[in-house]
């Protein structure tokens, strides 16, 4: 979540008191923009606009409290804060009804202002960035079963647009719940093929059944079999068979399926006929196969037909800025399976989310999602980063931590890291001024 680009918008009509408070914004590197009066600043509002208002409550003209009226109709969700006199704090308690975030007693601390604007930008930045996202689901850019932004999700786009339309077999490497069989429908639906994608657990399937189950069985071939019946395989013809954690498939059987990979057909249980099967082999591990075939556990000649290409995932631990539309993206989905309408999360909780290490991937980030809609998520979330640290202070380390992985993902050019960020080369130069003397927390 990028909050540097959200900008504090200052109203007050008191020359001297406006470049003052100007002045210790800019100090504290919050950007700042003035304004002596309030129409003056809804003329200059842009739709959705990346700010927060701090604005005096007794103005000629527009008053705050106008004010404040104005942009709630125009927005919201958008932070408005006030500056008061004593004699106007009953008015500005009724403000804060009205939906203004926040009010300040002239004269003030400035630290306890500087604190509350933080805040007020931190939820700014939430809010745009929720919209962005939704946005972009709604318009269902990009892969709609691989969602996701950061390099390794992109190459990953690029890699099976590459390779979906043709009949290689294909090795998905990744941890549990990555979305492995994302991949596999993915290459499915990019492929052509008008037949179905059948999907397999190797581990789930029993042994003494997974033979039948696979390759079909003909009338008499074991007792209970009355009629012919269709394998795995053979209903994946013309289509795609997904292996999933094939690493469980016995030996006794990888070499049938070798066979079956070699002459793109099979025989039936207890049959002497072969069937022809146009099938396009998709398989998925979470271990090293190679490993796998030198110890003896894996048929070596079975991986190499099968590694003819190799799709590696990553973890969610590896995509973290992928964590938010990811979330948003499963709370839609859940709210639209439950009937439930919830709000948006909010900012200490996409922190949260951003800090964990995600054992479970993508399958546990949904899980979580689903848990938010149920409204039974726990409270607080295991294995924060730095619970001794502020809110601003957390996003600002995890923002350091982004900027210093893009620098090295795009080989130190700033404009192409910049551009992966998602934030103008000037603001990346002014952050890198800032953290590249810490060193990299990664």
């Amino acid at each position: 979540m990028n909050n540097t680009a959200i900008e504090v918008w200052l109203v007050e009509d008191d020359d001297d008191v406006r470049q003052t408070l100007l002045q210790t914004l800019q100090l504290s590197d919050l950007p700042a923009r003035g304004f002596a009066r309030a129409e003056q600043a809804l003329q200059a509002l842009p739709p959705e606009a990346p700010v927060v208002v701090l604005s005096d409550v007794r103005m000629p003209g527009m008053d705050g409290i106008a004010l404040l009226q104005q942009l709630q109709r125009r927005d919201a969700e958008l932070p408005v804060l006030l500056l008061t006199g004593h004699g106007d704090i009953p008015m500005a308690v009724a403000a804060m009804h009205q939906g203004a975030q926040d009010f300040f007693e002239k004269p003030f601390e400035p630290e306890h202002l500087l604190h509350s604007l933080r805040r007020a930008i931190d939820k700014r930045a939430l809010v745009l960035e929720n919209r962005r996202l939704r946005r972009q689901l709604a318009e269902g850019r990009g892969q709609p079963l691989l969602l996701g932004q950061t390099p390794q999700i992109e190459q990953l786009r690029r890699q099976i647009d590459n390779i979906a339309d043709t009949s290689a077999s294909v090795l998905i490497l990744g941890e549990t719940g990555t979305g492995k069989e994302m991949v596999a429908r993915s290459l499915h639906q990019g492929s052509g093929r008008k037949g179905n994608l059948v999907a397999v657990n190797c581990t789930a399937l029993p042994e003494s059944i997974f033979e039948s189950e696979m390759f079909g069985a003909e009338p008499g071939a074991y007792t209970g079999v009355n009629k012919r019946r269709i394998g795995k395989i053979e209903h994946a013809d013309g289509g795609t068979l997904f292996l999933d954690e094939i690493e469980g498939m016995p030996l006794a059987l990888q070499a049938k399926m070798l066979r079956v990979l070699q002459e793109s057909a099979l025989e039936r249980l207890g049959g002497n006929k072969l069937v022809k099967v146009d099938a396009r082999i998709v398989a998925a591990t979470k271990i090293d196969l190679q490993r796998a075939s030198d110890a003896g556990l894996f048929r070596a000649d079975l991986y190499f037909r099968l590694n003819v290409v190799t799709l590696a995932l990553p973890p969610l631990r590896e995509r973290r800025t992928d964590i938010p539309l990811l979330f948003l993206h499963f709370i839609e989905q859940a709210k639209e399976r439950y009937q439930r309408d919830v709000p948006p999360p909010d900012a200490a909780l996409i922190q949260q989310l951003l800090n964990r290490d995600w054992p479970g991937n993508v399958r546990e980030l949904r899980h979580h999602a689903e848990q938010y809609v149920l409204g039974v998520l726990p409270s607080a979330l295991s294995a924060p980063s730095a619970p001794d640290l502020t809110l601003p202070q957390q996003l600002s380390r995890l923002e350091q931590q982004l900027i210093l992985t893009a620098m090295k993902q795009a080989e130190d050019n700033v404009a192409l890291a910049a551009e992966r960020l998602g934030i103008p080369r000037k603001t990346l130069y002014d952050k890198l001024a800032r953290y590249r003397h810490i060193k990299d927390p990664s």
